[in-house]
């Protein structure tokens, strides 16, 4: 029996030897890597994103689709809210670029714990703004639908033939109609967000704990 216990010792002693035993610096310069390469996938997303749905405009059917705006009166504040949306985008890009240049600078973990706490700030703001736009879009066609007579009254002209709905009762349908899919488009790109985001957000959060522990 003691025989049994002293080879179980040794054995143990051995699988002592061969597990490398990491130091607080290695733990430390780990996690500031794989924490530079999560901001500069959230870098890369956020470009990806702004860049690919505007290969859309290539589609003359997309195109046609667009030219709504102009038939309900909206043309100019669509232009307007897509060049205050484009220069908030870039402004948020441009803030990725800088937490990713901040965070590729090898320094002590507080100073990184405080650069993942402003990451991850920057990244949530991104993704309110981005939704709040959907919704805001989506209310500002509304409105011009509500205002718009002459929209409402051509849309009925060409239905006529096939429905006997009222111009006021199609109004609303048509507000409800664009309600419902602002709703359904924002829990959709909401849980896009959530998959590509929160994913790197939650191993970001991860680094986040183990720097904590570290500094305890």
């Amino acid at each position: 029996m003691m025989d049994e216990l002293e080879l179980l010792k040794k054995d143990w002693q051995k699988k002592d030897i061969d597990i490398p035993q990491l130091s607080y610096n290695d733990i430390y310069e780990m996690t500031w890597k794989k924490s530079s390469s999560i901001v500069k996938w959230i870098l890369i997303i956020s470009i990806l994103e702004f860049t690919l749905p505007h290969l859309l405009f290539l589609i003359p059917s997309f195109q046609e689709n667009m030219s709504i705006y102009e038939t309900i009166g909206l043309k100019k504040y669509f232009y307007s809210i897509s060049a205050i949306q484009y220069l908030v985008i870039f402004y948020f890009i441009y803030q990725f670029y800088q937490r990713y240049k901040e965070i590729s600078v090898l320094e002590d973990a507080k100073t990184l714990m405080r650069k993942i706490i402003k990451t991850r700030k920057t990244v949530k703001n991104y993704v309110i703004f981005s939704l709040s736009m959907i919704l805001f879009t989506v209310l500002v066609m509304i409105i011009g639908i509500y205002l718009n007579d002459d929209f409402v009254n051509s849309v009925s002209e060409l239905k006529r033939n096939n429905n006997s709905m009222s111009p006021e009762k199609l109004k609303m349908a048509l507000m409800i109609g664009i309600g419902v899919f602002g709703i359904l488009l924002t829990l959709f790109m909401g849980g896009i967000y959530f998959l590509l985001y929160g994913r790197l957000l939650r191993k970001l959060n991860k680094n986040y704990r183990k720097l904590k522990q570290l500094e305890i």
